[in-house]
């Protein structure tokens, strides 16, 4: 253990001396506060230490202790329903500890608690041969969340002994025979988080990750164990958005970081997530969330380690063959912090001041996604998807974070503000938005939902493409210019977006829409086009056409009931027949 004294205070960053036999990411220990740090850089004895705590009234000489062990995190039941800070100190805790609702600089507890028990049942006998990875118990964590307990990677052995029983993280619940001894297990294990959990391989990503927004699930989909970016500006839907998917995505754990945000965004998810019913198990939607808060007015530094404590946690549930669902709010606020610890230590600025690695270090955290087939003997399937918002300054994705960000993710929801100030949530812009998982999903949309899913989907997305052009025209001679089968597409076009594109997520049945409903609301609006589109070439007006009474009821299909979508689609679709029928006898 390598113990120094302080040199330089900067800010976040501590330079110290007397550390030569401290390792680069060692988790310190500063001053009689003991205050946590992480060594981020070593010349000769001088360490630089990245300390994840307000740093204010330290002085040089003060001394410094390594803790010889890299920034790790604990794994085990407990992380459930638990809101930690960025280095996964749970603030309940912390709250009891310092008596205050601002941080105590120097509180030391455990990630999980240590005084409740947990009721484990073996899944293994004695004699068993076990690897890292494999499954040898079960522990009830809440009432959706089934916590299989695993061999710590790196361990191999034979059980030689496993109790069924109530115990706390650190009680020995089985000890396994290995070639270098006996070894002790809990229901706990620890693992550095700067490191990607092992996998056997990785899988290609053919399903979707299907959340119930129709803008996402429809036009831009994301696979699961995919990777997808929210840029926008201020007040465009970053954070409802991100919200909606940890709602309702169809993952059975949900891991949601707020680094950097502000703390009233993080108190909503608090407020809501208790209340909210998740709609696969009728239960509160917390029972199946992770919560990391690490605040604007939380430490700087402490960003850059809340990212990488998030992933880690949803590695280890993916690890259990879960679908495990990431959110970070925002990856623009991780970024900062990395600037600004990169001019601390006087290293070489990129583009606009952030570290020339920023690329890599974005894509180092974005690769830990995928779905992968798991360590330990049994086979288990399981997928990472991480969606990271970014917050680009006024909106402009043409700075660094939103651009080394492009260069990695498959999906590209881009925000767009005029949306956002006209009232249309999700603000996702469907002309500049993309995923380059739609090839690869295309043969289970076809054969999960229904034949012509992409076909349909096509064609909306050409109408909105048609209408942008026909737009311009518009602006420029306006609307009589327009041929009355111009006319039509626009309105169809704005049938798309009004009716089928904007999505409230305050109503209780709009806020979520399934792929039969999806698929039905699609075929609704390219029926009431193609079949106008027919009656207008024998000779309909125009204007008849776009005043038929069943466009409103088209409109307010969205807001029709999961239970009750089959009748109203088949009464919409008479109702269409039978005024267009009556419009072709007016005109004969």
């Amino acid at each position: 253990m390598s113990k120094g004294i302080i040199k330089k205070v900067a800010g976040p960053l501590v330079v110290a001396t007397g550390m030569r036999s401290a390792n680069m990411f060692d988790v310190v220990r500063v001053s009689e506060r003991r205050l946590i740090g992480e060594v981020i850089e070593m010349h000769g004895d001088e360490a630089s230490i990245q300390v994840y705590e307000e740093t204010s009234g330290l002085a040089p000489g003060a001394p410094v202790e390594s803790t010889g062990m890299p920034l790790s995190v604990e794994l085990g039941p407990g992380l459930i329903q638990s809101i930690y800070d960025g280095i996964q100190r749970p603030l309940d805790d912390i709250l009891k500890v310092s008596g205050t609702n601002l941080l105590t600089r120097g509180v030391e507890v455990p990630s999980l608690k240590r005084d409740i028990k947990w009721h484990f049942t073996p899944t293994v006998v004695p004699g068993t041969h076990v690897e890292g990875g494999d499954v040898i118990g079960t522990v009830q964590e809440t009432a959706v969340v089934l916590h299989k307990i695993m061999v710590p990677l790196g361990l191999s052995g034979r059980i030689q002994g496993i109790r069924e029983g109530d115990f706390t993280v650190t009680e020995k619940i089985a000890t396994l025979e290995t070639p270098t001894g006996p070894e002790d297990l809990t229901l706990m294990q620890k693992w550095p988080v700067r490191r990607g959990r092992p996998y056997k391989k990785k899988i290609p990503p053919t399903q979707p990750l299907i959340t119930g927004q129709r803008v996402v699930d429809t036009m831009f989909p994301i696979a699961k164990g995919g990777v997808a970016a929210v840029p926008g500006p201020f007040g465009s839907g970053k954070t409802v958005i991100q919200h909606q998917l940890a709602k309702w995505a169809d993952a059975d754990i949900v891991v949601y970081i707020g680094c950097g945000e502000r703390g009233n965004e993080m108190t909503d998810v608090l407020n809501e997530f208790p209340e909210l019913k998740d709609p696969k198990t009728g239960r509160s939607l917390m029972e199946r969330t992770v919560l990391i808060a690490n605040t604007s007015d939380m430490p700087v530094a402490a960003r850059e380690a809340s990212i990488y404590t998030g992933i880690t946690v949803a590695e280890y549930f993916r690890d259990m063959g879960y679908s495990v669902a990431l959110m970070a709010d925002s990856t623009s606020r991780w970024a900062e912090a990395l600037r600004e610890m990169s001019g601390r230590l006087q290293e070489m600025p990129g583009e606009e001041g952030y570290p020339a690695y920023l690329g890599s270090r974005l894509a180092q955290f974005y690769e830990r996604a995928g779905m992968v087939e798991t360590l330990g003997s049994e086979g288990r399937i399981g997928a990472l998807s991480v969606i990271g918002a970014v917050s680009p300054a006024g909106g402009d994705i043409s700075e660094p974070v939103s651009q080394a960000t492009l260069r990695i993710v498959k999906v590209f929801w881009s925000l767009d503000a005029s949306l956002a100030y006209r009232r249309h949530f999700p603000a996702i812009n469907w002309l500049t938005s993309y995923s380059l998982y739609l090839a690869n999903m295309e043969g289970w949309f076809n054969k999960n939902v229904y034949p012509d899913w992409m076909d349909c989907r096509n064609r909306l997305m050409r109408l909105l493409q048609e209408e942008s052009e026909l737009q311009e025209i518009v602006q420029l001679v306006g609307m009589d210019a327009l041929s009355p089968p111009e006319r039509l597409k626009l309105e169809a076009a704005r049938s798309v977006r009004e009716d089928f594109l904007h999505q409230n997520s305050f109503h209780e049945v709009d806020t979520y829409t399934s792929l039969e409903k999806q698929y039905r609301m699609m075929k609704l609006v390219l029926a009431y086009y193609h079949e106008a589109l027919e009656i207008l070439d024998r000779g309909a007006d125009i204007e008849a056409l776009v005043n038929l009474p069943v466009r409103e009821e088209i409109g307010r299909y969205k807001y029709t009931e999961e239970a009750g979508i089959q009748p109203a689609y088949e009464a919409i679709r008479a109702q269409l027949k039978e005024e267009l029928a009556a419009l072709l006898k007016e005109e004969d």
